[in-house]
């Protein structure tokens, strides 16, 4: 079953956030909300965390400050979070490695389905598919002949192991039974720059890191992993339409709480989010940064985690995928 029918399954779970907020929820916050980033400043996931903690406190009232607890991709803070208070006064803004970390690392100090309560899926962001200028290929079909006929040439570069960049590439090459190597950079910034300078004919990355490039001319862009196009790369195919439906994915952002929050205060959070979300003038900001709103409820998003866990860990092991 793929990852947007079991979803529909909870198209009517909205319905239940319109319930009158309880009294424990009446007088939320009364005091400053920790929103906790468990990597360092300055990355895509900071640099939203802190757009909505600003925008969650003109709302609420009350100062939301952006902690970042860096380490281990993600598992130190988000452990961090898992043990703290179930009061609504820590939030974690966790980057879709929350659901890669748990069959990529031997051990991780949170459980993701126990441990946690979703407030909502708030973005997500498409990997690119992009090749040097060098490489005659037009169409993901015609890179997909190159490569086969021209065994132990061809390597694609992401940021790092174990991240989507390098799990979407993963599901090309397996998929198709390609010889294709992986050559793993410390950011995105550093795989589509492999690409413009022939290091690596081909990268999957950020739209964030691939659009100034791809603007420029230094690479060309071929298919994009996620269910729709792009919003700031509308002319690129998804692998969908380029033939090869199988290959769907993205990255994101969502927020939770620890287990036991107050299910109103969930409520509550997940509403002003949504309202946030929903502005014209945040989508517009937010696709400058290579993000697509989505603002799901608590139960799709919980939904979601639940059928991507063993969707990646089933790309892990069998591209055999250690962190790094």
């Amino acid at each position: 079953m793929k990852r947007r029918q079991f979803l529909q399954l909870t198209a009517g779970a909205a319905a239940g956030l319109a319930a009158p907020v309880t009294a424990s929820a009446q007088g939320y916050p009364v005091r400053p909300v920790r929103a906790v980033v468990a990597f360092a400043p300055g990355g895509t996931t900071d640099t939203f965390a802190r757009i909505m903690s600003q925008k969650l406190g003109e709302t609420l009232g009350k100062q939301f400050y952006v902690e970042n607890i860096a380490g281990a991709t993600g598992n130190i803070g988000t452990g961090q979070v898992a043990k703290a208070a179930p009061d609504g006064y820590t939030l974690l803004f966790a980057f879709s490695s929350y659901v890669v970390n748990p069959t990529l690392f031997d051990k991780i100090p949170y459980d993701p389905i126990k441990d946690f309560d979703p407030v909502s899926l708030a973005v997500t962001s498409t990997s690119v598919l992009t090749v040097n200028p060098s490489v005659p290929a037009k169409t993901v079909k015609d890179l997909v002949g190159l490569i086969k006929v021209s065994s132990g040439k061809f390597s694609f570069s992401s940021a790092g192991a174990g991240t989507q960049s390098h799990l979407a590439g993963e599901q090309l090459r397996l998929l198709l039974g390609l010889d294709l190597v992986h050559v793993p950079y410390n950011s995105g910034g550093l795989a589509i720059g492999a690409v413009v300078g022939g290091h690596t004919p081909i990268g999957f990355t950020s739209p964030a890191a691939a659009v100034p490039q791809i603007k420029q001319g230094n690479v060309r862009a071929l298919a994009v992993t996620s269910a729709k196009r792009s919003q700031i790369l509308p002319d690129v195919q998804t692998f969908a339409e380029a033939g090869f439906p199988e290959i769907e994915s993205d990255s994101w952002v969502g927020i939770l709480v620890p287990a036991g929050t107050p299910r109103d205060i969930v409520a509550l959070l997940h509403r002003e989010a949504a309202k946030i979300l929903a502005q014209p003038d945040m989508k517009e900001r937010l696709a400058m940064l290579g993000y697509d709103v989505v603002a799901s409820t608590p139960e799709e998003f919980a939904a979601r985690i639940k059928v991507e866990i063993p969707m990646w860990a089933k790309v892990i092991r069998a591209a055999n995928i250690k962190p790094e």
